[in-house]
């Protein structure tokens, strides 16, 4: 009598076929699924236009002023440490005035971070970042 020899085969068999019943379950289930449907504001539903920014300009040479676009005053020139009391005064008469922060192109984007920073320290709300589109 010979000895067995050793085979060194995988059988495929079995995994085909759990390959074969979750391609079924999949086929089954998936009209069955419901899409999620997201319902975008509309123009025509605005209760009020938005309120006119507060716009923080970031000069080349690191200096900060301060623009209310709502009052339609001049650019003020203020120190760092002003600028959060400044913008606080002039959201207290309208909370819901966004404060938009417009960096020049050379300055650090850490020097932006730091303004954003400390007026989010400050609790100032709705603060965005003013850019500009490139043109076509």
């Amino acid at each position: 009598m010979r000895p067995r020899r050793l085979k060194n085969e995988i059988n495929v068999v079995p995994y085909i076929d759990v390959m074969l019943v979750l391609l079924v379950i999949f086929m089954v289930t998936a009209p069955m699924m419901t899409t999620a449907s997201i319902d975008l504001p509309s123009v025509g539903q605005a209760a009020q236009p938005p309120a006119q920014p507060l716009e923080i300009t970031i000069r080349a040479d690191g200096s900060l002023s301060l623009r209310d676009r709502a009052s339609g005053t001049a650019d003020r020139t203020l120190a760092r440490d002003e600028l959060a009391a400044a913008v606080l005064d002039a959201q207290s008469t309208r909370p819901d005035q966004p404060v938009l922060i417009a960096g020049d192109k050379s300055v650090k984007y850490e020097v932006v971070l730091g303004v954003m920073d400390e007026l989010q320290r400050r609790e100032v709300k709705r603060i965005g970042l003013l850019v500009q589109p490139t043109g076509k």
